[in-house]
């Protein structure tokens, strides 16, 4: 009985040797991009919002500059990746065919030490994201597109 549990023990753990590093990296670098600028739930779209999820997010040593967070279902989010709600944007880029409500985190004041200091801009805006193997891991801007302009 455990000369046949053996090659099938053996083809297992071969086969997860070699699929687990070709998923790793592009899932590790789509939880950064969740961690910088995910939030399902904002408590608020106001300064002391910024100033806490900045600081909650590790994005304050030293102070980041702007930060975007997107308000909407990482599925949402992820469909930018495909057809679903994206289409080609410039060189290697997807925009979003529907926009998400964003919260944008302008650091304000001198010093680029903590304690930092945000400024909150909420807006309704499309996004432009950086995908790889169906996952976004960067994102590039937002944009607000006029109604005129037609997208």
């Amino acid at each position: 009985m455990m000369m046949s549990l053996g090659p099938l023990l053996l083809i297992f753990m071969l086969g997860s040797c070699l699929t687990q590093p070709n998923q790793a990296p592009d899932d590790k670098r789509y939880k950064i991009f969740l961690d910088q600028h995910y939030d399902f739930k904002p408590h608020g779209h106001n300064d002391k919002y910024c100033d806490d999820k900045m600081r909650e997010r590790n994005l304050t040593n030293p102070c980041k500059d702007i930060n975007t967070f997107i308000h909407g279902t990482s599925n949402n989010i992820k469909a930018v990746c495909e057809d679903k709600n994206g289409e080609p944007y410039e060189t290697n880029l997807r925009i979003s065919k529907s926009t998400f409500q964003v919260t944008i985190c302008r650091h304000h004041g001198g010093s680029t030490r903590p304690p930092c200091r945000y400024r909150a801009t909420a807006e309704s805006r499309y996004i432009v994201i950086a995908c790889e193997h169906g996952l976004p891991v960067h994102l590039a801007k937002t944009v607000v597109i006029p109604k005129s302009a037609g997208h």
